[in-house]
């Protein structure tokens, strides 16, 4: 069973870390006072506001203030600013079990997928596919809010997950699936595949999801997963929304899906409100649960935290 980190309460202190791209300070700065005026303590990371290009600092400084986050006693949950590109170049020069002995709450999204799937695969804690700091502001949905607390802070399982209204989930292939979720933005993914980081989707619910792609890329990232036996290997398959992703030569994102994902035979749900979407349901990366493609639904069988 996956280890998991302390549910996060009213009054916990929130560690901040920059580790992809950078991100503007008075940017940061707000989102921080949004998250402090819910209740919560922050702690900024040393390189937070570092700028190094298109990196918030070296590879070794990012990672760096990841480590010092999980060491902090202080630090409940660990929310990066942004994603962006590089986070994969902080993967070597983490401790993998040190963190497994201090398991904290990471949540985020985009470039943070790899960083996800490499805690829970490596230190075999439970992380989790919902906000970044960014999020922290007047216009985010209620709904995500809800969904991220709710996943911080709750150990009740079995815990549907509720979509919102107006987005029901769709099964596309019939069947059920059981098994840890992993995955995430497909880009990233695609990313990890040949490196000591690669993806593992054996006998795991594999999610994905995209945004600001033309078709034909994302086509052409699915069939890299697929040869490398992404798609073999795992027990169902859930797709999240590709986020203003353009058609091409006429074909769209769902004809994509019954065309290449569809004749894969494995389980099947679409339409999952995630990532770069504007509802962003939460997703506990390596915790157990079961998806009935058939009746639309996906139930957490094992919470993303503990008390």
């Amino acid at each position: 069973m996956a280890i998991k980190p302390l549910a996060l309460q009213q009054g916990d202190t929130v560690g901040i870390v920059t580790l992809g791209s950078p991100l503007d300070a008075d940017v940061i700065n707000r989102r921080i006072a949004y998250l402090q005026s819910m209740g919560l303590k922050v702690i900024a990371g040393k390189y937070v506001y570092a700028q190094n290009g298109y990196l918030a600092g070296t590879d070794q400084e990012r990672a760096e203030d990841l480590m010092n986050m999980f060491a902090d006693e202080r630090v409940k949950m660990i929310l990066p600013s942004r994603g962006g590109v590089g986070v994969e170049g902080i993967l070597p020069y983490l401790d993998y079990d040190y963190i497994r002995g201090h398991p904290k709450i990471v949540s985020g999204y985009s470039d943070i997928t790899v960083l996800l799937n490499a805690l829970t695969q490596f230190s075999g804690i439970v992380t989790l596919h919902s906000l970044l700091l960014i999020d922290f502001r007047p216009g985010t949905p209620p709904y995500n809010f809800e969904q991220f607390f709710t996943a911080t802070s709750s150990v009740v399982v079995p815990r549907p997950l509720n979509n919102p209204p107006e987005k029901p989930l769709s099964g596309k292939v019939p069947g059920s699936a059981s098994g840890p979720i992993v995955g995430g933005n497909l880009t990233s993914l695609v990313g990890s595949l040949g490196t000591p980081f690669e993806i593992d989707t054996t006998g795991k619910i594999l999610l994905l999801e995209e945004t600001h792609e033309p078709v034909n890329t994302v086509y052409r990232y699915v069939e890299q997963l697929k040869l490398a036996g992404k798609f073999n290997d795992c027990s169902g398959i859930l797709l999240g929304e590709c986020t203003n992703c353009m058609d091409a030569y006429g074909q769209t994102y769902e004809d994509l899906i019954n065309d290449f994902i569809v004749p894969l035979g494995k389980p099947l749900l679409t339409n999952l409100a995630s990532g770069h979407g504007v509802y962003k349901a939460a997703i506990p990366i390596g915790a157990f649960a079961n998806m009935n493609a058939s009746n639309g639904l996906i139930t957490f069988l094992e919470p993303a935290v503990r008390y």
